[in-house]
């Protein structure tokens, strides 16, 4: 596959989703399925044995069985933004079909893209990206963990603490 199949983009968030409250972008997902043909036991047998569990946990998620004759077993998406996924799940066990299920109940429904680089900013800072690493010693690289000089506790002056106790012996 030639790296132009892929659209490129820079990544996204959902509306900040997880800052407060996670809300679940699959809206409804649909299995779709044959009731006599062999090429759909696995499905039929996800729905009998699996497909409860996956209805207890995720009670926001609208689940629709469509069986259709003489057709491939296949999973149907819907996401809250209006994009629709859909996967052929001819001959895959059971398990498998869960992990898709799961796969697509984490997803949030936004296609997936190249990466055009790992940071994104609307305005650019010319200091440069900064990192947790950004102030401190070059010699901590070449360093052995755990090392007692580098987990002491810095005194950079009085603490709040400090300050209240000489407020106290002062009356």
């Amino acid at each position: 596959m030639s790296n132009n199949a892929i659209p490129r983009d820079f990544l996204k968030n959902v509306l900040q989703n997880g800052m407060g409250r996670y809300v679940c972008q699959l809206q409804r997902i649909t299995f779709r399925f044959c009731k006599s043909h062999p090429g759909s036991r696995h499905m039929r047998d996800f729905i009998e044995n699996h497909m409860l569990d996956f209805t207890q946990k995720n009670p926001g998620v609208v689940v629709y069985l469509q069986p259709r004759r003489h057709r491939p077993p296949s999973i149907v998406a819907e996401f809250l933004n209006g994009r629709r996924e859909m996967m052929e799940m001819i001959d895959k066990e059971p398990e498998e079909i869960c992990k898709w299920t799961e796969h697509m109940r984490g997803r949030s429904g936004v296609q997936i893209v190249n990466m055009i680089r790992n940071n994104h900013t609307e305005t650019p800072s010319t200091q440069g990206i900064w990192h947790p690493f950004m102030f401190r010693d070059s010699e901590t690289a070449l360093t052995k963990f755990p090392n007692p000089q580098l987990s002491a506790v810095k005194q950079t002056g009085k603490t709040a603490t400090d300050y209240l106790l000489e407020e106290v012996e002062k009356k």
